[in-house]
């Protein structure tokens, strides 16, 4: 791109082309950005300078990936994006300055009810919205989401129940919010959560001061591969069905001050790679 203004993407494009990177020094986007109706992937995180999309990048219907985070100066999105039927990925993270969503005018304390027109949508990061406080119900009409992270949205303070519709999800990700902040936790159930426990394959337990064990039901999560239990400070013993954790590669138990020991049977987990047990 020597010897052109690198500030704006090109007047003059091709409209077969499927992919654009490198757009990190933009400060606009062409409207004519739009006749590019075969672009599938369109990244323009990191773009500091960015303040506004065009409205004719609603004309991208073959997009599938959409990556706009850290965008830091962008305070709107058209309500166009609403057209991409087949995005998978959309990721609006660390958007400092994003004030309205797609037919939504609001400081980001609540997402818009659109969301369910992205019926494609796999991975959806909203993290690090320190205003946000609820989720739309409709959040769980997207049966096709793998991959949820809210974390560090430290006003979120609940969950909606519909969540539990999302029966394609593997990875959610939801540290650093205030829903998780219980430090008064003693007790946790989780033997109703069939379609939940089935899929799980990540779980983190840390700095639930006040948790003293695990359910015995941990022995339903069957694809679990992962799992660390840290800073639980009152938690003293593991329960044995722990063992059963077939698929579980890595165990980390840190920071369990009062763990006074662990069960015999956890020579079961022949998948086991490994296992770090430290500052308990």
């Amino acid at each position: 791109m020597d010897g052109i203004d690198k500030t704006i993407i090109a007047k003059t494009i091709f409209i077969d082309i499927k992919h654009m990177y490198d757009t990190s020094c933009f400060i606009e986007i062409a409207q004519n950005s739009g006749n590019l109706i075969f672009l599938t992937t369109l990244d323009i995180s990191s773009c500091s300078s960015l303040i506004l999309l065009p409205n004719e990048l609603g004309n991208l219907i073959s997009l599938t990936i959409l990556k706009i985070s850290s965008s830091t100066s962008l305070t709107i999105l058209p309500n166009e994006l609403n057209n991409f039927t087949f995005l998978t990925t959309f990721d609006i993270s660390t958007c400092s300055s994003l004030t309205s969503l797609p037919n939504e005018s609001l400081s980001l304390t609540s997402l818009p009810n659109e969301l369910d027109n992205f019926t494609s949508l796999t991975i959806l990061d909203i993290s690090k919205y320190s205003s946000l406080t609820l989720l739309p119900n409709v959040l769980g009409n997207l049966i096709s989401l793998t991959t949820l992270n809210i974390s560090s949205c430290t006003s979120l303070i609940s969950l909606p129940n519909e969540l539990g519709n999302l029966t394609s999800l593997t990875t959610f990700d939801i540290y650093s919010c205030s829903i998780s902040n219980l430090t008064s936790l003693t007790t946790l159930n989780i033997s109703s959560c069939i379609s939940f426990t089935l899929l799980l394959n990540e779980l983190d337990i840390s700095s639930y001061s006040s948790l003293t064990s695990l359910p015995n039901e941990l022995d339903n999560l069957m694809s679990l591969t992962t799992l660390n239990i840290s800073s639980c400070t009152s938690m003293k013993i593991l329960p044995n069905e722990l063992s059963n954790l077939t698929s579980l590669t890595i165990l980390n138990i840190s920071w369990c001050s009062s763990m006074i020991s662990l069960p015999n049977e956890l020579s079961n987990l022949i998948s086991l790679t490994k296992f770090n047990i430290s500052s308990c």
